[in-house]
């Protein structure tokens, strides 16, 4: 069911251009009160990889010069870049939290086994993000658990290289959480 400016839903962008990111603009310019945070979750490319398409950046920047203060991309089956754009975050792909592909051949490399929770600390003054701790987790026999140490520093070791080029970084902390710092 569509949302309204009254009721939640899922709404179907007809494509990712300027027309379809202003259309959301402009529906959050005219809800967003001081101090609402502002979350707009997509459902957005692939299920493998860790490229991030230029039209994805292009939407989700667009997004976020008009009002929008969280981009939260998902669709990917494992964890993608994470970007700080003007001060406000983007997830390019958060991964899954229960995995239904446990088991599906051919994917290996990219450990969708394991997957993160994501703590977003965000100023609701401005909408900046102030930090983001990460919270690596292994998924088996649809449980999620806490991941082992080794796990936690692939993830992180994966995580900063992918989103190194988006000018983040990812520290493993002495609990086993991650941290992103960026410039």
């Amino acid at each position: 069911m569509g949302s309204t400016d009254t009721r939640p839903g899922v709404d179907l962008l007809p494509d990712l251009s300027d027309a379809a990111a202003r259309e959301v603009v402009e529906r959050v310019q005219r809800l967003k009160r001081s101090r609402d945070v502002v979350v707009v979750s997509i459902h957005w490319g692939s299920n493998w990889g860790y490229e991030v398409p230029a039209e994805h950046r292009r939407f989700a920047r667009r997004l976020l010069d008009g009002g929008v203060d969280v981009v939260h991309g998902h669709s990917s089956h494992h964890p993608r870049p994470v970007e700080v754009y003007r001060g406000k975050l983007i997830l390019y792909g958060c991964g899954d939290f229960l995995d239904d592909y446990e088991g599906i051949a051919g994917y290996e490399e990219f450990r969708d086994d394991l997957t993160l929770m994501y703590f977003p600390r965000i100023d609701p003054a401005t909408g900046e993000l102030e930090s983001l701790r990460l919270t690596p987790m292994c998924i088996r026999n649809l449980k999620v658990n806490r991941a082992d140490p080794a796990d936690a520093r692939w993830l992180r070791d994966a995580l900063e290289r992918v989103s190194k080029p988006f000018g983040s970084h990812v520290e493993l902390g002495a609990d086993g959480s991650l941290r992103l710092r960026w410039a």
